[in-house]
């Protein structure tokens, strides 16, 4: 027991764990529209699109959430215009984005003398370096997120299905798809410090991909993918802390990890409901087909 409980007597693992443990929900949140609608690589763009405004942010020694919170405001909007372009497509723009904005990120923190701290810091995260302010800020996005989710409920669903039945119930699917992104584009930011640029993606979709099989509703994906998100999250703490390994990668990758397992027993039983029943199994009397009825 004093295993499972030694990592968490040092103040900074513990508001690490409730950090972790809100931006699961955050990605919760977001994550279940990413992995339903199929916009995996969109998530990935967004995330990678923050290091401009981070680099900038720690050039002029202002706080990295502002900078965060910049460089996703503008990767929403350009996706959102790109999206209105009929002769290009949706993962060609975003593909743009993505590699424009990664590398004027780079080029601006390689302006820096500390370009190899701080890229580090920007890519992998320190969730052991969280603040008591930032659990605050924590609290509040995921109170956004909340109202956003279910306000937006409804119509995130039809979009989720169907832009043009979306549009036929009068759901308005284009701002449907602008708060969407406002949604992802929070969760993102609020995940970056946990687990950085790099490795957001193992918060925001492998808890949802891992929930999908076994949840009859949206919400109740979101709910479970919340759990295992926490999970990974206290177990990846665990691991960092006996191991000596670097605790945003170790709670990503135990995300990931979830999601195979979850993957795997999903694909087991779905043989098993499959499988024919054996002859000995079968009743006598159980009525039998005929191959030649006519």
């Amino acid at each position: 027991m004093e295993w499972l409980t030694a990592p968490f007597e040092a103040a900074f693992v513990q508001r690490a764990l409730w950090a972790g443990i809100l931006v699961s929900a955050i990605c919760a949140l977001a994550g279940t529209w990413v992995v339903l609608r199929g916009m995996a690589f969109l998530g990935d763009a967004m995330s990678h699109g923050l290091l401009p405004g981070l680099a900038v942010a720690a050039l002029l020694g202002v706080d990295l959430l502002v900078g965060a919170v910049v460089s996703a405001a503008v990767m929403a909007a350009g996706v959102t215009a790109l999206r209105r372009t009929p002769k290009l497509s949706q993962d060609t723009g975003i593909g743009l984005l993505f590699v424009g904005m990664l590398s004027l990120g780079v080029i601006i923190v390689s302006r820096s003398q500390s370009f190899a701290v701080d890229l580090t810091g920007f890519l992998f995260g320190d969730v052991l370096a969280v603040r008591e302010g930032e659990l605050i800020l924590l609290g509040a996005a995921l109170l956004a997120a909340l109202a956003v989710s279910a306000l937006g409920h409804r119509a995130f669903l039809a979009l989720a299905f169907d832009d043009r039945k979306a549009r036929t119930l009068g759901l308005r699917p284009g701002l449907a798809h602008a708060s969407l992104l406002g949604l992802l584009a929070l969760a993102i930011v609020a995940s970056f410090h946990i687990v950085g640029t790099l490795l957001v993606l193992g918060l925001l979709i492998a808890p949802p991909a891992a929930a999908l099989p076994w949840a009859r509703s949206v919400r109740g994906v979101m709910a479970l993918a919340a759990a295992l998100g926490a999970a990974a999250v206290f177990g990846g703490l665990q691991l960092s802390w006996h191991l000596g390994t670097a605790a945003g990668a170790t709670v990503s990758a135990l995300a990931v990890g979830l999601f195979l397992l979850s993957h795997a027993a999903s694909g087991i039983r779905h043989r098993c409901r499959t499988a024919p029943l054996p002859a000995a199994a079968v009743p006598a009397n159980a009525p039998t087909t005929r191959s030649n009825d006519t």
